[in-house]
């Protein structure tokens, strides 16, 4: 069963318009949500978590929306962002209680566990934590809740690789059960490398990739030559072609293989190649 429905949902503004983005989540997986900054993707997450609304669409999160039950709806959604929200003078003492009253499925011993595991000291006001500490504090906070939809929006950013891989281990560890999933929001796409189970591509304001994330590598080639070997169907076929001191490189539908002779090299791309060259392709066209 689909956990996150996402409908045909639009939203304008004067200056930015997100056009008619439509997917689902099933239950048991984690999406990456990628594109460049202003594309679209804090817009996407902010609706899916009601902060705005659409302007058209609709948006299910374990199959009703916002509008049939805004509490159950709202209980359901985890939300961490790259900006850390809790007033500095708190302490890990009043986030706590905070907490507690004002969500009926905060585990005060779930929370108590992972402050414990991760050392966060009760009386410690948060304007002394590290980025990483305060990384965690959110997490904790959202993770001691009864939820079922992780969204995050760049919540890893600024983080050293120690860190970001014990937030990737926990984010397999919430979906294991088979009845959450997560829609995570990154630039650091070799993360998605590691637990993606797909990828939704934005580029000012429309989907251009959609698709499993196996799938999505399979369906790729990355070209490496020189440009005097590409012949004008060829040029045609490639998707963003970026120059070089050796020549050029491109990204190729598997489909259209046959097009290459011996005088290239080609190998499979990463999901950061892949998303560069569509961005490149875009901007020329």
């Amino acid at each position: 069963m689909e956990l996150l429905e996402v409908h045909n949902v639009s939203k304008h503004y004067k200056n930015f318009s997100l056009e008619n983005i439509d997917f689902i989540l099933p239950k048991g997986y984690i999406m990456g949500y990628v594109g460049q900054n202003g594309a679209g993707k804090s817009t996407t997450l902010n609706i899916i978590t009601n902060i705005c609304k659409s302007s058209e669409g609709e948006v299910r999160v374990d199959g009703i929306t916002c509008n049939e039950d805004a509490v159950r709806y709202k209980e359901c959604i985890g939300y961490i962002g790259g900006d850390f929200y809790y007033p500095n003078n708190f302490t890990v003492k009043n986030i706590r209680g905070l907490l507690k009253n004002f969500y009926s499925t905060f585990s005060v011993e779930k929370f108590n566990e992972m402050l414990d595991k991760w050392k966060l000291s009760d009386k410690m006001k948060v304007k002394d934590f590290s980025q990483g500490m305060k990384v965690k504090l959110m997490f904790a906070a959202v993770l001691a809740r009864d939820t079922k939809l992780l969204v995050l929006d760049e919540a890893t950013n600024g983080l050293d690789p120690v860190v970001r891989l014990e937030i990737l281990k926990l984010l397999q560890e919430y979906i294991a059960d088979g009845e959450k999933s997560v829609i995570f929001s990154t630039h650091i796409l070799s993360d998605l490398e590691q637990i993606a189970d797909y990828i939704f591509f934005i580029h000012d304001g429309r989907r251009v990739l959609y698709d499993a994330k196996d799938e999505l590598l399979e369906n790729y080639l990355l070209v490496k030559g020189e440009r005097r070997a590409v012949t004008p169907e060829l040029q045609s076929a490639f998707i963003g072609i970026m120059d070089n001191a050796y020549g050029f490189e491109a990204i190729l539908p598997s489909d259209r293989a046959d097009l290459l002779n011996n005088e290239f090299h080609f190998e499979k791309p990463t999901i950061d190649e892949i998303v560069i060259h569509y961005i490149k392709d875009k901007e020329e066209n």
